[in-house]
């Protein structure tokens, strides 16, 4: 089955035609600068090889839709004759709540309630229903299918969900811990399962999604039990730019001492804290472990201080699922950066963890067991795909596909 995946973010839209019947990416490509005042930019790559880049006048993201689909219809560098061969579109919804606790066929109730969430995300929600509005109009009668950021934790129990706030708070605004990451969680512990010939709901598995936004997943038997991300993406590790946990006390102190509203203090814990906080020069890893190897002393504290948060939720894990089958490591840091895992994977012999460094160091951006033999805890790197995973839940609600 052929699903048109569609990603709306800020200012851009992300596209991806997929054949569900073989995996098959068939072209991507993404629409940059939406309705700002310089032309966007529209770039396209297919499964031959051609790619196209050029630039045009988009001013909202039913232009972008078109735009998309001008791409993979293009008579010369596109994929498919025409809009007819697509079968379903696949939406990527950050937050579906407590009422959308599992993939979705689109209707004006599905809509309602992502309208409903939109208040837990402000900055995405919006966004999607916007790429869902542009398919209706330019896809009419083709069915399309929410797949939710959040979804995969809805198993959470209330023990791991709830925050020691007064209950009323939970009752009344829904504050609780949703968790995020959903969908690459969900594909890296099933796609370990397919490697390994074994069933999701016989592992235990600690996912580890490592990017400039980072979250572990805690998967017990093909269920997320425990997860980092809280209300917000804000909450847990250490990421590029946010600062993850760090005692609440703080916030009123700052607001005293600095004179900061609202805005600035949500600037401030999302935008310019994390590794880019601590090291004052970046929140790319790859530069942070170039400048911490020449001596910047800052650059290798912030190495370190993320390594020890992953660390310490690796041990948290293990205790509360009383032991694991595997971590896994996902995400552009998790699948790239080799130093930042056996840093992490340091000191973990006690669990039955230790890397082969060989096989470590080669494992770049490729699925590769990375443990040394005969350890009782596999260690891999799994590169995430969480738009397979959305087109093959579109294919399951669409036509009965069982993922593959």
């Amino acid at each position: 089955m052929k699903i048109l995946v569609l990603n709306a973010g800020s200012w851009s839209l992300k596209f991806e035609l997929i054949d569900t019947a073989g995996s098959q990416l068939l072209g991507r490509g993404i629409i940059e600068r939406i309705g700002a005042a310089q032309a966007a930019m529209v770039s396209f790559d297919n499964c031959h090889g051609a790619r196209k880049r050029y630039a045009a006048e988009i001013a909202g993201y039913s232009q972008a839709a078109e735009a998309a689909l001008d791409c993979l219809t293009d008579p010369r560098d596109g994929v498919i004759k025409g809009p007819a061969a697509i079968e379903g579109v696949g939406h990527r919804i950050v937050h579906g709540g407590e009422h959308l606790s599992d993939s979705v066929r689109i209707d004006e109730n599905t809509i309602r309630l992502i309208e409903q969430c939109s208040d837990l995300a402000p900055l995405h929600n919006p966004l999607g229903l916007k790429g869902i509005r542009a398919a209706q109009r330019l896809l009419p009668g083709v069915p399309q299918v929410a797949v939710f950021d959040t979804s995969f934790h809805s198993t959470l129990p209330a023990k791991a969900y709830l925050y020691g706030l007064p209950y009323s708070y939970y009752t009344q605004y829904r504050i609780r811990r949703y968790g995020f990451h959903g969908t690459s969680h969900r594909y890296v512990s099933r796609r370990f399962a397919q490697i390994h010939g074994a069933a999701p709901e016989d592992l235990k598995l600690i996912t580890c999604h490592l990017g400039n936004g980072c979250s572990m997943c805690a998967v017990e038997y093909g269920r997320s039990v425990d997860t980092s991300m809280g209300f917000t993406p804000l909450e847990g590790l250490l990421m590029g730019t946010r600062c993850g946990d760090i005692d609440a006390a703080v916030i009123p102190y700052l607001v005293t001492r600095e004179g900061l509203d609202i805005d600035e203090v949500d600037a401030l814990l999302n935008k310019r804290s994390g590794l880019y906080g601590l090291s004052g020069l970046t929140n790319d890893m790859r530069d942070l472990l170039a400048a911490g190897e020449s001596g910047h002393v800052q650059a290798r504290l912030a190495v370190e201080v993320f390594c020890y948060r992953v660390k310490k939720y690796i041990g948290a894990y293990f205790a509360l699922l009383d032991g694991a089958d595997a971590i896994i490591f996902t995400g552009g840091i998790g699948e790239n950066a080799p130093p930042v895992r056996a840093r992490i994977c340091d000191s973990l012999t006690a669990l039955g963890v230790r890397l082969d460094p060989a096989r470590n160091e080669a494992a770049r951006g490729v699925e590769a067991g990375i443990s040394a033999a005969g350890q009782p805890v596999a260690v891999w790197v799994i590169p995430t795909n969480e738009s397979l995973l959305i087109a093959q839940e579109a294919a399951r609600l669409i036509g009965g596909e069982d993922p593959q």
